[in-house]
């Protein structure tokens, strides 16, 4: 008699605890229905705890509520979405995850959510920090997920304090526009590499800003920046400052000159005054000159 070899065959649970991903699945009004092993260690929250709450409760922070909120509605009309996203464990500690959501649909209709996501600290956050640049993941709203160590390095911006945070809160308002249209741009025709100038500390800086998405495919919400200074402009505007200062300096000896020349002319005989006067003349030509080829 032949013996038949059974095929075992992993069950949902089984394969989805293999799969490394916290792996969550919720109804359309977002109660949690499935909630596996790596969810329970991402977020902190056993399965027996999280199941039966809304997603909201345990994952997303209040930095976070209007993205989930924009996610649901693309998932609504059949749209998948994937990128960085705010989170936060048991407890309130905010970490930073890459995300994606697919809705499930029967006969058309979507009855359901599986999001899978993973810690960003997993994936590609040692990019990230190993690069010399300052580079911040910024979702739709261009508020950070993440922020390298080196944008305190590099700009004296504690870490913690920008993320959650509009990124163009510490943009030149007159570069906004810039900035918008940098993250605009179609990658496939254009580099999206610009020049802003950003806050640090107490002064603007140039800087160089180069914008890549963190997926390649269409709709994604997340972008990465890397930001370095921009050492073009920086030579400009020290070219700049220090014209600024000799075009002072030399003005403040000219006006000096002027007012020397003013006395010595109340005090000098007629043949010496006319002398006087056309050096006054000569000097108040060349402040008036200075003023036009190097304004301040």
């Amino acid at each position: 008699m032949k013996t038949e070899e059974l095929t075992v065959r992993p069950s949902a649970d089984e394969q989805l605890s293999a799969l490394g991903h916290a792996v969550i699945a919720t109804d359309v009004q977002g109660t949690v229905l499935s909630w596996n092993a790596a969810a329970e260690q991402l977020y902190g929250w056993p399965a027996a705890e999280a199941v039966g709450r809304n997603i909201t409760e345990v994952t997303v922070p209040g930095v976070s509520q209007q993205a989930a909120a924009e996610i649901m509605n693309a998932l609504r009309e059949g749209r998948s979405w994937s990128g960085g996203f705010t989170v936060q464990r048991r407890g309130g500690q905010v970490l930073h995850a890459l995300v994606t959501d697919s809705g499930v649909h029967r006969d058309g209709e979507l009855i359901g959510i599986v999001g899978a996501s993973l810690n960003l600290g997993d994936a590609v956050r040692h990019l990230m920090e190993r690069s010399s640049d300052a580079a911040v993941l910024i979702d739709g709203h261009q508020v950070v997920s993440y922020a390298s160590p080196a944008v305190a390095n590099l700009f004296g911006w504690p870490v913690d304090e920008v993320v959650g945070a509009p990124l163009t809160d510490r943009i030149h308002l007159e570069d906004h526009q810039e900035f918008a249209d940098l993250l605009a741009a179609d990658p496939t025709r254009a580099e999206r590499v610009g020049e802003l100038r950003i806050r640090t500390d107490a002064s603007w800086t140039w800087v160089e800003v180069a914008v890549t998405d963190l997926y390649t495919q269409p709709g994604s919400q997340s972008v990465v920046c890397n930001i370095r200074r921009s050492e073009r402009l920086a030579r400009i505007e020290e070219r700049e400052r220090l014209l600024d200062a000799v075009h002072s300096e030399v003005l403040q000896d000219l006006f000096a000159a002027e007012l020397e020349l003013d006395r010595a002319l109340t005090r000098a005989a007629p043949p010496i005054a006319a002398r006087i006067d056309a050096a006054r003349e000569a000097v108040g030509r060349a402040m008036a000159t200075l003023r036009e080829v190097v304004k301040p």
